[in-house]
């Protein structure tokens, strides 16, 4: 892979011109779809369901990233499975036997991540940091695109990639909100992977051009 991994966020697109926006990110550097999933339970907004997904999967050339922000996503693996998702994320605070979801979850073919909010610290992945494939690490508090960046997601990333490297994991860091071309290279410096952008791409005037220049950031060193 070639990394940075960059993964425009769905949520953000012009839903009225969806097809468009999907094709546009076909035609891009990026990597991933990011497609955030919301119950109005766990965080306070509803977004996609599994109609919108699939329509989505038909279209895309490029694997679904899909974070679930749900209460009881164990209900939904399969479902998710079923219309596309390669990558399936749940949050840690949603998940009372975190371990067996994760294991239905790859059982099922899709990689695992787990989500983690800005409030709950990297250590509590210790015991599963080499189960998963993926940590989706919230850069703002989730619910809503366009929040303001939270710093303290530098040292949380720092911490995170000497805990990966310690257990020989080959889990992937995901950031998630407030990536821009501000925070983009200082978040690659601390470890980061793989980036989800938003309202930075979908509100530039060339977003194709602004997932290139994420893509390419020259401060990123492996």
């Amino acid at each position: 892979m070639n990394f940075p991994l960059i993964a425009p966020s769905v949520l953000s697109a012009n839903f009225a011109n969806l097809g468009t926006d999907i094709q546009m990110i076909n035609n891009s550097e990026a990597d991933w779809f990011h497609i955030d999933v919301m119950d109005g339970v766990f965080v306070p907004n509803i977004s996609f369901g599994f109609p919108v997904i699939k329509a989505i999967q038909q279209i895309a050339t490029k694997p679904l990233d899909v974070h679930l922000m749900i209460v009881q996503p164990e209900r939904y693996i399969k479902d998710f499975k079923m219309v596309g998702a390669e990558i399936l994320s749940v949050h840690y605070e949603a998940c009372t036997h975190l371990h067996r979801t994760i294991y239905a979850i790859k059982e099922e073919g899709m990689k695992a991540g787990v989500a983690i909010n800005p409030h709950t610290p990297v250590h509590l992945l210790k015991d599963i940091i080499q189960d998963i494939d993926l940590v989706c690490m919230m850069s703002v508090n989730p619910g809503f695109g366009g929040q303001k960046f939270i710093e303290q997601t530098y040292r949380k990333c720092s911490d995170l990639k000497a805990m990966i490297e310690a257990h020989q994991s080959h889990c992937l860091i995901e950031i998630d909100g407030g990536v821009n071309e501000h925070t983009a290279p200082k978040l690659l410096e601390a470890g980061a992977d793989v980036l989800v952008a938003g309202n930075y791409v979908f509100a530039s005037s060339n977003p194709t051009q602004t997932i290139a220049s994420l893509k390419n950031l020259n401060a990123y060193t492996k």
